[in-house]
C-alpha cells in the first residue's frame, strides 16, 4: 500500500529529488534538445526561443553540477564548446518522452494550447 510521507524532502523523497532537477524552467526542454546529440550554446539558445543567455548558462551549469550534462571544450580557432548528456542524463529521457507524449495528447492535440 502506498503511503504519503510527511515531508517531501529531496533528501529522502525520490519524486521530490527528481522534481527538483527537472522543475526549473527550461531544464526539461534542454534535456530533450540534448537527447538528439551534442549541441553548442548558440544551438540551444536558438532552439529555446525566449531563453536569455544568462538563464541558459545557469541551467547548463546546474545540469553539469547534477552530472546530467557534460561540457566539452575543443582547442580550435575559434574555440568550440559543446554540451552533451551523460548516462544520468540519458536515464531521464523516458521521463522526457512521457512529458512529450502527455503534451501531445492533452495540450497540443486537445483544446488547450501550449502558448
Amino acid at each position: 500500500m502506498r503511503t504519503m510521507g510527511e515531508i517531501h524532502d529531496s533528501g529522502c523523497c525520490s519524486v521530490a529529488a527528481c522534481a527538483e532537477i527537472l522543475g526549473a524552467k527550461w531544464t526539461a526542454v534542454l534535456v530533450h534538445d540534448l537527447s538528439e546529440g551534442p549541441r553548442r550554446f548558440t544551438e540551444l539558445e536558438h532552439s529555446c526561443r525566449g531563453i536569455s543567455p544568462r538563464t541558459l548558462s545557469e541551467r547548463l551549469r546546474a545540469l553539469e553540477n547534477e552530472g546530467i550534462v557534460v561540457r566539452r571544450s575543443y582547442t580550435e580557432s575559434p574555440p568550440r564548446v559543446e554540451y552533451e548528456l551523460t548516462q544520468k542524463g540519458d536515464d531521464l529521457l523516458p521521463i522526457i518522452e512521457e512529458m512529450r507524449r502527455f503534451g501531445h495528447a492533452w495540450l497540443v492535440a486537445g483544446e488547450t494550447s501550449l502558448v
